[in-house]
């Protein structure tokens, strides 16, 4: 009997450490899957706007280190992906360093899109320059060992630095194996590096330092604009948000009484540029009964956001309108031009 007891007791720690291991071991593997939808009305709030009788949303990818039982629950999932680690979180960082990076992407596109709509809106807007600092380098990249995240950028190549953007458009301008010289501002000491370009891991034609930037604005607008986003990062609501503040702004309802979902990176000028997992969104999107669904039509080249959304609606047969959108002013013409929801 007390053999017996002592088999059991043996099989019943055996089984907890299985059941331990296979929830809680972190494999090297990150699982991207649908996500939420959410209503902008909720997470947007400007005093004495327009109400409006349709709503907008923002949806999102759901994503998560890998367990073991979640790797297997992924492998028979339908719109589960499975993908290396390292081509989530680059190797040397962190998590909370990634999702720091991803909270300051998301305050960044807030920004854009407040910018965007006041400026389509013909609202009251002022816009000041403060810099542009580094948020994050990548490991083995140039920057490496002589960035830091936090350096304000001064000057490239004694070019004065004001935004994010001006960086990115001038390196583009260059070639892999071109030098580059940067002076940043560290704990109050300006510091001069040097050093040569490189193509990224999965673009070796593409230069790069190898960092993200933000753009540090001083932005007022009147009426205030409130945002709570809470812990969702990264920057693929810009879009939505965009359209949700014009739409506050104006007394014209651009919803028309619909649900409309999308997903699309906003910069300053208006411009939408490609997301990750739209697919998934467009699975979200259908989930939520949307009538119409926005996605990034990158010029209409092949493989665009547009082109995946479009061929992910076909495959779950989805009762929605995938919509091709290069500028946020192409999303205000098809709203405008459509009926009032029965």
């Amino acid at each position: 009997m007390l053999l017996k007891s002592k088999k059991q007791f043996i099989f019943f720690i055996v089984v907890i450490a299985l059941a331990i291991f296979l929830s809680y071991y972190r494999m090297d593997y990150y699982i991207y899957q649908p996500g939420d939808t959410t209503s902008l009305s909720s997470v947007v709030d400007i005093d004495g706007s327009y109400e409006s009788e349709g709503d907008l949303h923002l949806v999102t990818v759901r994503g998560g280190q890998a367990t073991p039982i979640y790797y297997i629950w992924a492998q028979i999932r339908p719109h589960y992906d499975i993908v290396d680690l390292e081509t989530v979180r680059p190797e040397g960082i962190t998590q909370e360093e990634y999702m720091e990076t991803q909270l300051h992407y998301m305050e960044n596109s807030q920004e854009a899109a407040t910018v965007v709509a006041f400026e389509a809106a013909g609202g009251d807007l002022t816009i000041n320059y403060q810099g542009a600092y580094v948020a994050l380098v990548v490991d083995d990249m140039p920057a490496d060992g002589n960035l830091e995240m936090g350096d304000e950028i001064l000057e490239v190549d004694d070019i004065p630095v004001e935004s994010a953007e001006q960086i990115v458009e001038y390196t583009q301008e260059l070639n892999v194996g071109d030098p580059i010289e940067v002076t940043v501002l560290r704990d109050d000491q300006e510091i001069t590096v040097t050093f040569e370009l490189e193509g990224f891991p999965d673009d070796p034609e593409r230069p790069g330092m190898g960092i993200s930037i933000v753009t540090d604005r001083d932005v007022e607008v009147n009426p205030e604009v409130r945002y709570d986003s809470g812990q969702i990062g990264g920057p693929s609501a810009g879009l939505m948000f965009a359209l949700e503040v014009y739409n506050r702004l104006t007394e014209e309802d651009i919803t028309k009484g619909l649900t409309i979902v999308g997903s699309g990176e906003i910069d300053y000028e208006g411009n939408i540029h490609r997301i990750g997992g739209v697919d998934k969104k467009v699975v979200s999107a259908e989930r939520e009964n949307a009538s119409v669904f926005f996605a990034a039509n990158e010029g209409g080249r092949e493989g665009s956001n547009y082109e995946e959304a479009k061929r992910q609606a076909e495959e779950i047969d989805a009762n929605l309108e995938v919509v091709p959108v290069d500028t946020f002013q192409d999303a205000i013409d098809y709203l405008e031009q459509l009926p009032e929801a029965n």
